[in-house]
């Protein structure tokens, strides 16, 4: 059974920076598509960045230039560097990685950026 463990969040100031981590374990396949969702309070989650297995990225207009992700398809790990973090950032980020024909979910991890 594929597991993902999310870690890195945490409580920083506005301007701040935060690396988040997560793994999968339990499959033997790699990854096609790996990406970061976040939901913060009373909104809908929505897809922050994604990469694929070719290295194509995607970045949601809200985090361009300021966040980056990064990943190792073979091992299934992927990474989010955030930086010049703002309030509205404030979220449980949640990774996703598309294994052949299936999605995986992390729990989540919780980001919290102060004024």
């Amino acid at each position: 059974q594929v597991q993902l463990v999310e870690s890195g969040g945490g409580l920083v100031q506005a301007g701040g920076s935060l690396r988040l981590s997560c793994a999968a374990s339990g499959s033997s396949l790699s990854a096609r598509v790996m990406g970061w969702y976040r939901q913060a309070p009373g909104k809908q989650r929505e897809l922050v960045a994604q990469i694929t297995s070719g290295g194509s990225t995607y970045y949601a207009d809200s985090v361009k230039e300021r966040f980056t992700i990064s990943g190792d398809n073979a091992e299934n790990r992927v990474y989010l560097q955030m930086n010049s973090l703002k309030p509205e950032d404030t979220a449980v980020y949640y990774c996703r990685i598309s294994i052949a024909i299936r999605d995986y979910w992390g729990r989540g991890t919780q980001v919290s950026v102060s004024s």
